[in-house]
């Protein structure tokens, strides 16, 4: 009598894999929301000045209020009452897709306001949803590794979007209106596919459904504030001093940030990996210890490549910042995922909502003061590092919480 046969089961169609796997679902998702948010910020600068003749003031100004809807993120927990977490995400990139499509038809301060603020509502609250989903998806053993492919997507999106942008403004396409409306409808489209395409995703913990704030957590707010205030001067000056000191244009810094995402494409995946073998501590101080050298660059270069080689220098080893995520995931309880991410970005953003502005005016006395300052805030950062314990987990949060020992609870 023969043996019974094996059957071993064919493995799922590549479709079906993709549509059921968290990750792919974040990565695409990602993606849509980094075409939206590099298309905008790689022409913005340019259409500010060039269309709306805007200062530095000016440009602070906008940046502050680009920071408004990310300060007001813990509004995120209202709507998870009444949304699933991965619908809401899907509307916030519709918003942020409207918001670009409309900015170039806009040319003046008033205008750069309004569109400004959609834009950034849909994108901060797609971030929220990120980070939460991210968190309560992805295994804490695998989840640097995880974000870093979420890293990935999302410099995927900034190199075609850059690329784009360098090849339709060499070709003559250099209407601002056609080029900020052609990106935002590929953005609502692309979210109209993912709507129909991925399934739904669901934590295997129930959520709580209310503002939570941890004693326990202090150490990863603090360095959620500093990380805020650090990458403001970034995003919103770095740039801008290529511009307004350097004379760059649209494709010098399409280019640019073309180099930047190439790059990250490959990197991003590996740093993941990195933080994975380092660990939280590790990462987080050399990460600013990194950004410490870049600021105090940028506050001394007078030479155009390398301000654009610091600039590369500070795109890449921002990814680092993925390690934050990990550690607040390996020391929270699972059910506050998504409040603590929605608070988290609040508390990111609350030196976002004054230092574009505020330090708009001191780039008007001198530019290098504000990346000195940002050199401060960097070491500021590095101080708190310290304090991270090299295995964190719910009550060893940070280097003092095994002599104080608190109730997981708190």
């Amino acid at each position: 009598m023969s043996a019974p046969q094996t059957v071993t089961p064919a493995p799922a169609p590549l479709f079906a894999r993709l549509r059921s796997e968290p990750v792919y679902f974040l990565m695409a998702l990602s993606f849509i929301n980094f075409v939206g948010f590099a298309g905008w910020q790689t022409l913005f600068n340019n259409f500010a000045k060039e269309a709306a003749s805007a200062t530095g003031a000016d440009i602070g100004l906008a940046q502050s209020v680009r920071e408004i809807p990310g300060f007001l993120a813990f509004t995120a927990i209202i709507w998870f009452m009444m949304l699933r977490e991965q619908t809401f995400g899907y509307i916030s990139l519709l918003v942020l897709g409207a918001g670009v499509a409309l900015t170039g038809y806009f040319p003046t301060l008033t205008g750069l306001l309004m569109t400004t603020f959609i834009m950034s509502v849909g994108f901060h609250y797609y971030e929220t949803v990120n980070q939460s989903l991210s968190l309560q998806l992805f295994p804490k053993s695998h989840a640097p590794r995880l974000l870093g492919r979420v890293a990935g997507a999302n410099a995927a999106a900034q190199f075609l979007v850059y690329s784009g942008l360098a090849i339709a403004w060499w070709l003559g396409f250099t209407h601002y209106g056609t080029l900020f409306g052609a990106i935002g409808l590929v953005c609502m489209v692309l979210t109209a596919l993912a709507f129909t395409y991925f399934r739904k995703f669901d934590g295997d913990v129930p959520q709580t459904k209310k503002i939570v704030l941890r004693k326990r957590y202090w150490l990863y707010y603090a360095l959620t504030f500093f990380h805020g205030a650090r990458r403001q001067i970034f995003s919103a000056f770095a740039s801008f001093l290529l511009v307004e000191k350097f004379g760059f244009k649209v494709p010098d810094v399409a280019m640019l940030m073309l180099v930047t995402a190439a790059m990250n494409t490959f990197v991003a995946p590996r740093l993941g990996a990195l933080v994975g073998r380092w660990g939280e501590r590790r990462t987080i101080t050399f990460e600013n210890i990194t950004l410490i050298c870049v600021f105090l660059g940028y506050a001394f270069v007078t030479n155009g490549w390398i301000a654009a080689g610091l600039y590369v220098i500070d795109g890449i080893f921002s990814i680092l910042v993925l390690a934050q995520k990990t550690y607040i995931q390996k020391i929270a309880d699972p059910a506050d995922m998504a409040p603590t991410a929605a608070c988290a970005f609040t508390i990111n953003h609350i030196a976002a909502v004054f230092i574009p502005f505020s330090f708009g005016l001191i780039w008007l006395k001198d530019p290098s003061l504000v990346f000195l300052l940002g050199a401060l805030i960097a070491s500021s950062s590095l101080f708190l590092s310290f304090f991270i314990p090299r295995d964190p987990e719910p009550g060893n949060e940070t280097i003092f919480s095994a002599k104080t020992a608190p109730a997981a609870a708190e």
